[in-house]
């Protein structure tokens, strides 16, 4: 475990040695969602890092943090605690939230270049700034449906988030990761990716910025999300998967790991 500042344990786990990869999960899963990237980094000589976010997986629970700079903090105490520099940062959706605030928070000083997968930046939320957003009606009713069932909701919604691809077995076992996480801590942090806008701070940004997006993604919809975060991040790649869904994880897994590693080697 790695104690972050509040107290809280994080389960971390490594593989290979080279410079250093850190990944942050999606919004419910945990670092196990992320083992093929992690042995494909570790396979080309590089140094694959990942910890389960606070109310996920084998990480403790302490009911309270899921807000972004209480995550950002989190994220910044990992580095610390294993003193990692030159560090290429990988966040998949939610995540987006937690490694953009991280940087604008505590600086660069250890994340050399950053890559976004499916993010949910820079703002979800419908807002009168934001009109192309998702109307806070629907937000709150797709919270509502969590509440009632959240396995249900995971089990009808898989397919969508991995697409035609994966099997039925590598689509449960994803479920059953999202299962682990606290439900609680779930719906606090739906509210914090969907509500915070990152506009600023995405152009604030002055490292080596890549976005990866498949452009079916149903979750995350790229015009909203990746397209726009890219525009607004100096200098920021976007990269498109044509017909790919939001879980490049699983539907693109051996694609997306050497775009990664190319990235982290670049």
């Amino acid at each position: 475990m790695i104690r972050t500042r509040d107290g809280v344990g994080l389960f971390h786990r490594e593989a290979g040695q080279g410079a250093p990869v850190v990944f942050l999960a999606s919004w419910s899963l945990p670092s196990d969602s992320w083992h093929q990237a992690m042995q494909a980094m570790a396979a080309a000589g590089l140094r694959a890092v990942a910890y389960d976010r606070r109310g996920h997986g084998r990480s403790e629970d302490p009911g309270r943090g899921w807000d972004y700079d209480t995550l950002a903090d989190d994220l910044a105490d990992v580095l610390a605690a294993l003193d990692l520099r030159d560090v290429t940062l990988v966040a998949m959706s939610g995540a987006a939230g937690e490694a953009v605030r991280t940087l604008t928070r505590h600086g660069r000083d250890r994340v050399a270049r950053l890559a976004l997968i499916g993010p949910t930046t820079p703002l979800l939320v419908q807002r009168p700034d934001n009109p192309a957003g998702i109307p806070e009606a629907a937000l709150e009713a797709l919270r509502a449906e969590l509440r009632r069932d959240f396995p249900d909701w995971l089990s009808r919604n898989a397919r969508a988030f991995g697409g035609p691809g994966p099997s039925q077995a590598m689509l449960d076992w994803i479920c059953g990761l999202a299962r682990q996480a606290s439900l609680p801590f779930l719906l606090g942090f739906h509210r914090s990716l969907a509500e915070t806008d990152f506009r600023a701070e995405l152009r604030a940004l002055d490292l080596p910025v890549v976005v990866i997006q498949g452009d079916a993604d149903a979750t995350c919809p790229i015009e909203l999300t990746g397209r726009a975060t890219a525009a607004l991040v100096p200098g920021a790649r976007l990269l498109v998967r044509p017909g790919a869904p939001h879980g490049l994880i699983v539907s693109d897994p051996d694609w997306l790991a050497a775009e990664l590693v190319g990235f982290a080697k670049g």
